[in-house]
C-alpha cells in the first residue's frame, strides 16, 4: 500500500458492504479469502477466476492506493493436466 494513502484506503475499504465488494470484483471473480496486516499495510487475497482481464480490471480499481503482485496458480489436477499436455 502506498504509505501516503494508507488511511484513505482503509477508510474507503471499511465503508464497503459485501455487495460493494462484489460489485468492485465483478461477476467473474470469486473471493476465496482476504487477510490484512494493518501494521505493515500488506494484504493477501485469494481469488478464483477464469478471466485474467477481470482480475486486472479489479486491480485497476485499487492501484491508485496500492501496488499488486498477482500470481496465477493451479491446483494439483490442473497442474497434472497441463503437464500431460506439454509432455505428450
Amino acid at each position: 500500500m502506498h504509505p501516503e494513502k494508507r488511511h484513505d484506503a482503509l477508510k474507503g475499504f471499511s465503508e464497503m458492504s459485501p455487495d460493494d465488494d462484489k460489485k468492485d470484483m465483478g461477476e467473474q471473480i470469486n473471493l476465496i479469502g482476504r487477510w490484512h496486516d494493518l501494521v505493515s499495510s500488506k494484504r493477501v487475497v485469494i481469488y478464483e477466476s477464469d478471466n485474467a482481464e477481470a482480475i486486472s480490471n479489479w486491480a485497476l480499481n485499487w492501484n491508485s492506493v496500492m501496488d499488486f503482485e498477482i500470481s496465477v496458480v493451479l491446483d494439483d489436477a490442473e497442474t497434472r493436466a497441463l503437464g500431460k499436455k506439454r509432455s505428450g
